[in-house]
């Protein structure tokens, strides 16, 4: 048992609904760590006594769980700010010839380890992750997850329309999933999503196997891409002319449930989004991928208007950065562009309690709540002279919004998974806690 004494904040529940009950905040806190769950969280006068023979180590900054990435390619962390054209030609241009080279178990391996590092170093504890067509592709991502004792979910692509070097077919497909699922099923702290790429690169015959396997499986998510980007639109709906839109694609194949998450959501209509809260389906919210590639600007309020789960999504390689704390920052601007706003403490329940529950885990992390795991990240406000001065003297609520429009991975002073050291800010650990 060891406790950690500092400036404590969590957004266990989404603010829209729960006002400022949703907000947990001890200005001198503290969080008692046993076998790497949280056995209490509070008010350091409250709880002093209580632990007062646990050892403790005092934290400078501000406490708050660790980022849940819920959408994130590590395949195409090489391929990050690579130039030109829109979704369907970048993904030919740049993304297809990149995920190629998985197929080469050790590169996996590399980019693997540097990918989860570059996590860690960010802040981000928990992610729902695509690997790609190659069963190594998760492997890898899972045994460098399994060394770091992380919190990811990932799972091999379904993709048997893809191009040449890049394709499975469907009965490959679901061995490979199977398999995976045996293989890595109760271990860590990794859990599998079944992946089809999106509707383009799957046959009807692997759709509907994808949902075949979901059903199959009651203890995994669902992963893919819904309505980034009009032309993408346009190839759905020419190719799926029947179809009510494209959400209801995925819902003829029985992919369109519960422990659903459907990347991006930029352009939806009522009547998709009413079938997703009505399916208890998760939108993750990609905001700089959604500008980089041109895609549109993805409606906070009408998602909220329909009661949706949300959480973010850092999208890289379309994305930018790996920074929650950045990607949040862009939020915020979709939101102003958008004609509405995300206030700061809502912008970090959906970058973590949010996350959590489109992905299924809200039970293990994100609130910082007794019985959850002990994933946390130290923020310094100070991180830059230029943070350090608009901080100074500031409100929570101001110093938590400059955080989100100003802060980057300099703003994290350290991570910790399980109440362990992971990542300290200049330190070189190894790779590990």
């Amino acid at each position: 048992m060891k406790a950690f004494r500092g400036e404590i904040l969590s957004v266990p529940d989404d603010p829209a609904a729960a006002g400022a009950d949703g907000i947990r905040h001890f200005g001198d806190g503290l969080l008692v760590v046993e076998e790497g769950l949280v056995l209490a969280c509070g008010a350091h006068a409250d709880l002093a006594d209580r632990f007062a023979d646990v050892p403790v180590e005092r934290l400078d900054g501000l406490i708050v769980p660790g980022f849940v990435d819920a959408h994130v390619h590590y395949p195409q962390i090489e391929c990050i700010a690579s130039h030109g054209e829109q979704l369907m030609q970048w993904l030919e241009r740049h993304i297809f010839p990149a995920e190629k080279a998985f197929a080469d178990r050790a590169h996996a391996d590399s980019v693997a380890a540097f990918f989860l590092d570059e996590l860690l170093r960010h802040g981000t504890t928990s992610a729902l992750v695509f690997a790609t067509v190659h069963a190594g592709s998760v492997d890898a991502l899972f045994e460098a997850a399994l060394t770091r004792d992380m919190r990811i979910v990932s799972g091999k692509v379904l993709m048997d329309l893809g191009p040449e070097g890049l394709r499975d077919t469907v009965a490959s497909g679901r061995a490979d999933t199977e398999a995976l699922i045996a293989r890595w099923r109760g271990r860590g702290r990794l859990g599998y999503a079944v992946t089809p790429r999106f509707v383009p690169t799957s046959s009807v015959e692997q759709l509907a196997d994808a949902g075949a396997l979901v059903a199959a499986h009651r203890d995994v998510l669902m992963h893919t891409h819904l309505s980034e980007n009009p032309g993408e639109i346009d190839f759905v709906a020419s190719r799926f002319p029947e179809a009510a839109d494209y959400l209801d694609v995925y819902d003829r194949f029985g992919l369109v449930g519960p422990r659903s998450v459907f990347a991006h959501c930029v352009h939806m209509g009522d009547r998709a989004l009413a079938r997703m809260a009505e399916a208890g389906a998760g939108i993750a919210f990609c905001p700089t991928s959604n500008m980089f590639l041109g895609s549109g600007l993805f409606n906070l309020a009408q998602a909220d208007s329909h009661g949706l789960g949300l959480g973010i999504g850092t999208d890289v390689g379309a994305g930018t950065t790996l920074s929650m704390l950045h990607t949040l920052g862009e939020a915020y601007r979709t939101c102003q562009l958008k004609g509405a706003s995300l206030d700061p403490f809502r912008a970090l329940h959906l970058a973590t309690a949010g996350g959590a529950r489109i992905m299924g885990i809200a039970d293990r992390v994100g609130g910082l709540l007794p019985g959850q795991e002990a994933d946390f990240v130290v923020l310094d406000s100070a991180a830059t002279p230029l943070l350090a001065r608009r901080c100074a003297g500031a409100s929570l609520h101001d110093r938590l919004f400059a955080l989100q429009i100003l802060g980057d991975d300099r703003s994290i002073a350290a991570t910790y998974l399980r109440g362990r050291l992971a990542h300290r800010r200049g330190v070189e650990l190894g790779g590990t806690a």
